[in-house]
């Protein structure tokens, strides 16, 4: 598993040297966990590509566009650097109240949960992929996928960067903790 994962990533690496790879510049390298009881997307497409953080270093990243969603019990944590001190921010608490979303692209290298995809197409060229909203930003010759829907219960995810064109956050709360303690804990393989 290891040696595909570094073919891999070389590859999307010499993709950015020659700009042949999407980058997102000036992240700062933190990652934030995001757990929720339920993502239902409207419109999904994702692909390789890699973050960059202001000093030049490349993060490869798996991509995620999303036309439109609906996020239940959202909680997202934010841990401050050699601290134990964490920003947490919720909402999408209330029954049939959820957190909306559009046009999102998020970077992310982990995600986990239950999945069910509707007419997903898996191989797509990711210059093609059309499905997520947005202009399609992968790149020819890139492998993707699409889907109509996907819903994931049970969603948790680590991310360097999320864009929305809008972002609604029903029943929002913003709280700090000083245990250390964030959204989950345990990345299972």
């Amino acid at each position: 598993m290891v040696v595909p994962a570094a073919i891999a990533v070389s590859a999307l690496m010499g993709g950015v040297a020659s700009g042949a790879v999407p980058v997102a510049l000036k992240v700062s390298g933190q990652t934030a966990m995001l757990s929720a009881d339920k993502l239902d997307a409207k419109g999904f497409s994702q692909f390789g590509a890699v973050v960059v953080k202001k000093d030049g270093t490349p993060i490869p990243v798996a991509a995620s566009q999303i036309k439109y969603a609906e996020i239940t019990n959202l909680c997202q944590s934010v841990r401050v650097p050699g601290t134990n001190l964490v920003l947490f921010i919720r909402g999408g608490r209330e029954a049939g109240k959820p957190v909306i979303a559009r046009d999102l692209m998020i970077g992310m290298d982990y995600l986990s949960g239950d999945a069910v995809f509707t007419n997903i197409d898996i191989g797509t060229d990711a210059s093609a992929l059309t499905k997520g909203g947005l202009p399609p930003v992968g790149l020819e010759g890139q492998f993707g996928q699409e889907a109509d829907t996907a819903v994931i219960n049970n969603l948790n995810q680590r991310f360097y960067s999320t864009h929305a064109g809008e972002f609604h956050l029903t029943g929002m709360s913003l709280n700090l903790k000083f245990d250390g303690s964030e959204c989950f804990s345990q990345l299972k393989p």
